[in-house]
């Protein structure tokens, strides 16, 4: 019988193969957080279409991380602050944001920042204010370079920064790109989402060339698969097709458990630890860590 948890029942693939139709690696256990002094690896997790599965990627490789023991701080840099909301924080309740770091004077990092339920992993909010911030920024001085600044103070405390990007390819995703070191592009298996891919990669390197030479492409996730549908299956061919070693060898599939995460306020490894989407996760933060040696 099928796992009742995914609308996804279709056999696995035979001869070792993943399901992006490449051999599967083993991927080694992660290996500890180093030691001695930090500087975190910063990842923005970015598209320009919403519901693609940014925000559910955010949270559960951030905890998925953080049960390797890295410190973990996820950056909600969406005006709709669903990362918070999924994290079982109120927007609206809140006294400071990040909007109160990009435009404030005299307002440290640390103390905007929120512990969350699970060990290793804090948050740093948003509510609707960031949605000024967009307008604000422009009269700045340096104004992509704004999150990059607001980051500097507690990059030595951290193992990993995941910031969780707004559904556009304004200010606010060039700030994320700029402040970055990798980008984590989510793509959900569907035709005009791989378009949009596309239009994400030239501002990617838009941003390479003007602001930010360093940053590198982490890798393509494709997510809400349902491998029973052949237009899912074709999606996916394609993008490696076209992406080729770019995109990760982890596909999320399609489950119930991540609504309900989000209705519970936390990460689907602590929700339901020893379901397939929290197995899929834990397996993406093995994958990353192998492409980022030394997070």
């Amino acid at each position: 019988m099928s796992d009742p948890l995914f609308t996804d029942d279709t056999p696995e693939a035979p001869d070792g193969l993943g399901p992006t139709g490449r051999p599967m690696p083993a991927f080694p256990p992660p290996p500890p957080p180093r030691e001695g002094a930090k500087k975190a690896l910063v990842i923005a997790l970015c598209n320009q279409k919403g519901g693609v599965g940014k925000t559910t990627t955010t949270i559960n490789l951030g905890a998925a991380l953080a049960e390797t023991g890295r410190r973990v701080l996820l950056v909600d840099f969406d005006p709709q602050g669903s990362l918070s909301v999924g994290l079982g924080v109120n927007p609206h309740n809140l006294d400071r944001s990040i909007y109160n770091l990009l435009l404030g004077r005299n307002v440290d990092t640390a103390d905007v920042i929120l512990p969350t339920r699970t060990p290793n992993l804090d948050l740093l909010p948003a509510n609707i204010d960031l949605s000024a911030a967009e307008v604000q920024l422009v009269s700045e001085v340096a104004r992509e370079q704004t999150l990059r600044r607001v980051l500097r103070p507690v990059r030595n405390v951290y193992d990993v920064i995941l910031i969780d990007c707004a559904p556009s390819l304004g200010l606010l995703t060039v700030n994320a790109l700029t402040a970055a070191d990798r980008v984590l592009m989510p793509l959900e298996l569907e035709f005009f989402a791989l378009r949009g891919i596309a239009l994400l990669t030239d501002t990617i390197e838009k941003v390479q060339e003007r602001l930010n030479p360093d940053l590198e492409i982490l890798g393509i996730l494709g997510t809400m698969f349902d491998s029973r549908t052949i237009h899912g299956r074709e999606v996916l061919e394609r993008a490696v097709e076209a992406f080729g070693d770019d995109v990760f060898h982890t596909v999320i599939r399609r489950t119930i458990k991540f609504p309900e995460t989000t209705v519970a306020g936390e990460p689907i490894t602590s929700y339901a630890s020893s379901s397939p989407g929290a197995a899929a996760y834990r397996q993406l933060a093995r994958e990353v860590l192998v492409r980022c040696p030394g997070a």
